[in-house]
């Protein structure tokens, strides 16, 4: 499911905690928009963002600390 004009407007961007402090490698996820989580890379902050429905951010966000998409 893709979800397109979506208004970012509001969104309270938080960068991860796994970003390094450099400024390399930095990813932000705003988590205050209902059935949403907009990801971006915070080094494009006008750049687009990817919409996750909020269902599937969860198990995203537990496989990956799980190792389960690691190659």
């Amino acid at each position: 499911m893709a979800i397109t004009g979506f208004d970012l407007s509001a969104a309270r961007w938080r960068k991860s905690s796994y970003s390094n402090a450099s400024g390399g490698d930095c990813v932000e996820v705003a988590d205050n928009l209902p059935g949403v989580v907009p990801v971006r890379d915070s080094k494009a902050p006008n750049g687009p963002a990817l919409i996750i429905p909020a269902g599937a951010w969860m198990p995203f966000v537990q496989a990956v600390k799980g190792a389960a998409l690691r190659a």
